[in-house]
């Protein structure tokens, strides 16, 4: 791993949300590792094809994998008041998309599901599940 590969990772783990890629790249720079953006992309994906990071579509951004050390199904509970991610696991997600797409021939390579609420701090009170 290079060292911008790893201080990368090292950034999305000190920062406990999803972070841009322009994000990271701002932080590169400040500690000298330049300020164009395939600094930034480049080692974001590489840390995404080695499982050790994940994009995240609904916010464009990207998060530190928090079980880098086991293939798993991950699932992002994001909350569309503050932008908090947390990741969990999903195996029965996972064991059902899988199920579905072999009876139609398809073999899942990355599953990530997105589900976008309120987290507890952000919470209404509304129980009304209306996107469910």
């Amino acid at each position: 791993m290079t060292p911008v590969r790893r201080r990368t990772l090292e950034i999305l783990l000190e920062s406990h949300r999803a972070m841009g890629a322009y994000d990271v790249l701002e932080r590169l720079s400040q500690d000298g590792y330049g300020n164009q953006p395939p600094v930034a992309y480049r080692a974001l994906d590489f840390l995404v094809e080695q499982g050790l990071a994940h994009r995240l579509q609904r916010l464009n951004a990207f998060a530190a994998c928090l079980s880098p050390d086991r293939d798993h199904a991950p699932a992002f509970l994001i909350c569309r008041s503050c932008d908090r991610v947390a990741e969990t696991d999903a195996p029965v997600l996972r064991a059902a998309f899988r199920e579905t797409a072999a009876e139609r021939g398809f073999k899942v390579e990355r599953l990530t599901v997105e589900a976008v609420g309120l987290c507890p701090a952000c919470g209404d009170g509304d129980d009304t599940g209306a996107d469910a």
